[in-house]
Order: C-alpha cells, then sequence, then structure tokens
C-alpha cells in the first residue's frame, strides 16, 4: 500500500494529484478530508428593512425581505457506488457523498437515495424510485446510475435482463421528465480489475451501452463515468489504483480487523476521485447545472 501511495500522485493528473494530497494529509483513513467537510451548514442571511407611513392614528409598517432563492436539488438514484454509508462501513465512501462540494455553496442540494445492492428492478420494486418521484419537483434534476447489480445473474435476488433493465430506464426518464424535472443517466463506474498485462479488463458488459441507447434515443444528457473512470484507472495501472478503493490491512481499522481487498467500493480519495469525473463531465452534459459548479 506504501508503494502505491508514493506513486498515486506521479502518475495522475494535477487535479488528482491534488485531490490526494489533502486526502494524504488527514492519514490513510481519510480523517483530515472528512472533518474539513464536517463545517457547520451553509445559513443563507435575510435583509429585513420596515418602513413606515402614518395613517391617522396608526403606524403601519411593510417589511420587505431578500431572500436568497432555493437551492436546485439533484436527486441521486443508484447503488452502493453512489450511496452513502453507515459508520460501520467507514471509510467506504459513495461518489455521490463527495459530490456537493464541486457546487458553490448554498446553490444545490444532493439528495443522495442511491442504495446498497440495488439494481434497477429492485429501486422500483421496493418503491424506492417512488419516493423520489413524488418527491422530486420542477427544476429538479435527478441522476440515475445503475448496472452493477442489474447485470449480476448469479445474484438473482438482483438480477435485471439487458431488456428489462433499458426498459427500466426509459420508464425512470419518463417519469423525471413528467414532474417538469431533469433525467441525467450515468453508466456504471468501472471495477478495478486487470489482466495479467496491466490492462484494465472491463467488467459491466453490455450494460453501460444500453445506458448511452437510452439516452440517446430519449436525448437525455449522459455523463459517462464507465469510460472517464476507465480512463482514470488506466492511467494509474494495477498498483497504484488501490488506493482509490476500500483496500485495508489487517488491523489497520477497527471496522475491518481482518482487513479488506475491495475492488468495487472506495475510500474517500476514490469517492471524491469519481465526483470529480462527474462534474467535469457535467460543463459539457447539463451546461445550465454545470453554471452552479465551483
Amino acid at each position: 500500500m506504501a508503494a502505491c501511495t508514493a506513486t498515486f500522485a506521479r502518475r495522475a493528473q494535477p487535479w488528482i494529484d491534488e485531490a490526494f494530497d489533502k486526502w494524504s494529509e488527514g492519514g490513510a483513513d481519510g480523517r483530515g478530508l472528512i472533518a474539513r467537510r464536517e463545517r457547520a451548514a451553509y445559513l443563507s442571511g435575510m435583509n429585513a428593512l420596515a418602513k413606515f407611513r402614518g395613517l391617522s392614528l396608526a403606524l403601519v409598517f411593510a417589511p420587505s425581505i431578500a431572500l436568497a432563492p432555493d437551492p436546485i436539488t439533484i436527486w441521486m438514484a443508484g447503488d452502493s457506488t453512489m450511496a452513502e454509508k453507515q459508520p460501520d462501513k467507514r471509510p467506504e465512501t459513495g461518489w455521490g457523498e463527495s459530490f456537493g462540494q464541486f457546487f458553490r455553496t448554498g446553490e444545490v442540494r444532493i439528495a443522495n437515495r442511491a442504495m446498497n445492492g440495488r439494481s434497477t428492478r429492485t429501486f422500483i420494486a421496493e418503491h424506492r424510485w417512488q419516493a423520489i418521484v413524488d418527491s422530486v419537483k420542477r427544476g429538479d434534476y435527478v441522476f440515475i446510475q445503475f448496472g452493477h447489480n442489474d447485470e449480476s445473474p448469479d445474484k438473482t435476488d438482483r438480477y435485471t435482463p439487458p431488456a428489462d433493465f433499458r426498459a427500466n430506464l426509459a420508464r425512470m426518464v419518463d417519469d423525471v421528465r413528467a414532474k417538469g424535472a431533469t433525467p441525467v443517466l450515468l453508466t456504471p463506474v468501472r471495477r478495478r480489475k486487470f489482466d495479467e498485462a496491466g490492462h484494465l479488463v472491463d467488467t459491466h458488459g453490455e450494460y453501460p451501452d444500453l445506458v448511452r441507447a437510452v439516452a440517446a434515443e430519449r436525448k437525455v444528457a449522459l455523463i459517462d463515468m464507465h469510460r472517464s473512470s476507465g480512463d482514470v484507472l488506466s492511467r494509474l495501472g494495477p498498483d497504484s489504483s488501490r488506493a482509490v478503493f476500500l483496500q485495508l490491512r489487517p488491523g489497520e481499522n477497527p471496522n475491518y480487523p481482518n482487513g479488506i481487498e475491495d475492488n468495487t467500493h472506495f475510500r474517500p480519495l476514490g469517492a471524491e476521485l469519481m465526483a470529480g469525473l462527474a462534474a467535469k463531465e457535467l460543463r459539457t452534459a447539463v451546461p445550465a447545472l454545470a453554471a452552479h459548479l465551483r
């Protein structure tokens, strides 16, 4: 782990280096990075101007209050790679948890409803999708990223055949638009799997292309995380890419006393890295929302 940590900054792009440096300052468990994010919530101020007029025997005060506009809400529907994590799973971090930091304070609110282990089929069947539809309002955005669990035929509790996966995505797009909100489709992020020659191996089969196809057919904004995350992991290579994922030695973290080598889920650095990729693509995929980026 020490070797891959030392080489990470040398092999990644400058903006990745910056994220890595911030993470390294807090130690391998990312305490410093997390602590800085636990600052007090932003409070918007209101200015009240009291005006009065004399009307025979009474004074009428007419307050004029300047209110900050309501923040834009980004709803997130997806799986464990995006989802918020419980304390007993830290330092595992979903990239959706890191996404809000890329926007100017007070302008965007993240409503992360992604859930571990869910496919499009189970997310709908458990009424998690309908809960989003019931809450979303005109002007909101809904980010939809699935595939990791849909594509697993050996996991019958969550597997979604390709045709059904495509139909579920189309339904989600239509539901969001019916509420006057904007859907954004995202392809699944890549897993860390390399062959003996050091080349990144794809594990998602046809599912990323199905997302792209629905985006093209429905004319939906697409953030291609499959492509962008694959580019970054390929540049990092088999060793340095370990620093992105939840990989811990025995005794390194009390939540994982026996250690863990997880090539799907992220540590805080990896979550921030993936969120940065999404923010970067947002500038071309959804310019109106990108206008709120820092």
